[in-house]
């Protein structure tokens, strides 16, 4: 399960400030990919609150899969959070470095049943 939450205190004053990880809506990934050549990949997710700012891609490798979310900080202790649902994009960089198809999985949150949904995206690759 991807889905976490982290939060410190510092001098016992309970901070309400923590990561958060957010589920990607889209993800713009090329439909192929040339050997050792590098690729920018942007991906959509949707910002909650005005009190979320993006913090960092999660970004974790397995063989030739992915698995890709974004993760967020929760600035919730100037009590000024409005909703607003508004969809942002983040990038990262992919270098591909072996011949074969990679599996991306951008994490779109979890089903009615608990267990974690992914958007599934093979891109092969090539040596021209």
């Amino acid at each position: 399960m991807l889905s976490s939450a982290f939060s410190c205190s510092v001098d016992g004053v309970d901070s309400s400030n923590y990561q958060e990880i957010l589920p990607i809506e889209s993800a713009m990934v090329p439909s192929e990919f040339l050997l050792n050549e590098t690729y920018e990949i942007t991906v959509t997710y949707l910002r909650p609150t005005s009190c979320h700012a993006f913090n960092n891609i999660y970004y974790q490798k397995h063989n030739n899969e992915r698995t890709v979310a974004v993760i967020t900080t929760f600035f919730g202790d100037n009590g000024n959070c409005t909703t607003i649902d508004s969809p942002l994009e983040a990038t990262f960089n992919f270098k591909a470095t072996q011949v074969g198809t990679y599996v991306f999985k951008f994490w779109q949150g979890e089903d009615d049943n608990g267990e974690d949904s992914y958007l599934i995206v093979e891109v092969p690759v090539t040596e021209e």
